[in-house]
C-alpha cells in the first residue's frame, strides 16, 4: 500500500515539509559518504529557510498548548487510560518547554558562522560548491566520516526542538483519523465533510499493484479524489475504472 497525505491548510503543509526534511536529514547523517554529508548540510539550510517565517515558532507553541488542553480534558474519563494520558501530556510539555526556551528561530546561531554561510550562499548556484570555489569546504569533506558527522550533529542540534514538536503534533493529528474503505467510481470520489468539524489532513492508502496515482483536493466543505494512470510518455490520464482505497480524515 502506498500512503498519500493531503494537508487542508498552509500550517499543516509547512509541518509536513519540515517532517520530510527532518526525515531526510536523519537518513543522511547516518551514512559515511562525503556526498551524503554534503546533502545533509544542504538539508539543514533548507530547514532554516522553511523555519525563517517569524510566526512559525509561535504557531507551533500555540498548537502544543491547544493539544495539552484538549487531551487534558479527557482526565477522569473511565474509557481513557490515565497512564497513556500522562505519557502524551508529558511529551507535549517537554516539547513545549524545549521549543519555548530556545532563543530566536531554529538554526539562527548558525547564521553567525561565516564559513557555513559562505557555503549556503554558494549552494544556491548550480555547481557552486565545487572544490575550486570553496577549498575549505572541500577539505572538510575529505575528513573522517565521524568528524563530519559530529559537526553536522552540532549544527543540527538547534533544529531538534522544532523537530520534536512537529513530530509529536503530526503524530497526534494522524492518530485522530479513523481509516475507512471507500470506492472511487469511474476514477472519481467525493465526500462531503461534516459541518462543525475542521479537518486538517487527509490520508489515503492505495494498493501499489493498481498503479493508480491519486490527485487530491479539498476544502472545509468537501474532499475530492481523482485517480490517474501514468502512460509510457509520463503523462497522467484519468483512470476510468472503479477502484477501492482507504481514506482517513484527521481533525
Amino acid at each position: 500500500m502506498i500512503l498519500y497525505e493531503y494537508p487542508f491548510n498552509e500550517r499543516i503543509r509547512t509541518y509536513l515539509r519540515l517532517e520530510h526534511l527532518f526525515g531526510r536529514l536523519g537518513q543522511l547523517l547516518a551514512r559515511d559518504a562525503p556526498l551524503d554529508h554534503h546533502f545533509a548540510l544542504i538539508t539543514i539550510f533548507e530547514v532554516m529557510d522553511v523555519t525563517s517565517r517569524a510566526d512559525l515558532k509561535s504557531e507551533v507553541l500555540k498548537d502544543l498548548e491547544k493539544q495539552k488542553a484538549h487531551i487534558g480534558a479527557y482526565r477522569g474519563n473511565p474509557a481513557i487510560s490515565e497512564a497513556s494520558l500522562d505519557a502524551i501530556l508529558t511529551q507535549l510539555d517537554d516539547a513545549f518547554q524545549k521549543l519555548n526556551q530556545q532563543l530566536g528561530k531554529p538554526g539562527h546561531e548558525l547564521t553567525d558562522n561565516e564559513w557555513l554561510m559562505s557555503i549556503r550562499s554558494r549552494a544556491v548556484i548550480p555547481g557552486g560548491t565545487c572544490g575550486f570555489d570553496l577549498p575549505a569546504y572541500h577539505a572538510w569533506q575529505q575528513g573522517q566520516p565521524a568528524a563530519r558527522r559530529a559537526d553536522l550533529q552540532a549544527w543540527a542540534a538547534s533544529l531538534a526542538p522544532m523537530a520534536q514538536a512537529i513530530t509529536l503534533l503530526l503524530q497526534i493529528l494522524r492518530d485522530s483519523g479513523k481509516p475507512q474503505k471507500v470506492m472511487a467510481t469511474a476514477g472519481q470520489f467525493q465526500q462531503t465533510l461534516p459541518q462543525g468539524r475542521t479537518f486538517q489532513l487527509l490520508r489515503l492508502r492505495i494498493d501499489e499493484s493498481m498503479q493508480l496515482i491519486p490527485e487530491i483536493s479539498g476544502n472545509r466543505l468537501m474532499a475530492s479524489v481523482r485517480l490517474m494512470r501514468q502512460d509510457a510518455d509520463g503523462k497522467l490520464h484519468i483512470a476510468r475504472e472503479d477502484a477501492p482505497f482507504e481514506m482517513a480524515l484527521c481533525a
